[in-house]
């Protein structure tokens, strides 16, 4: 799920995580592998937030599922989880304004 910047900065309220910027010279490379998302890393690793097909007050839902962990102490590399073993770490609120 591609977030705008107002959905960045509620899931960034709600997830303690960094976005990773467009710009990021990494961010095709995760496009090409992932699909089209915007990409959080934090201490587990590399996330993205999914819709989840609740909707709560007039806000649309998102579940953030992990896709790759941190495969060394020093958090400098990743190793992508496996598709069926995908945890879903949070449920979040987002508007889409």
């Amino acid at each position: 799920m591609k977030l705008n910047s107002v959905q960045i900065k509620q899931t960034l309220s709600q997830f303690e995580a960094q976005a990773i910027p467009d710009d990021h010279p990494v961010v095709p490379k995760l496009n090409e592998l992932f699909g089209e998302h915007t990409f959080f890393l934090n201490s587990d690793g590399l996330n993205v937030v999914e819709p989840n097909e609740s909707v709560e007050a007039g806000a649309q839902a998102g579940t953030v599922v992990n896709l790759a962990n941190w495969s060394d102490a020093h958090l400098a590399s990743l190793a992508p989880t496996n598709p069926g073993r995908r945890t879903s770490l949070s449920f979040l609120r987002l508007n889409t304004d």
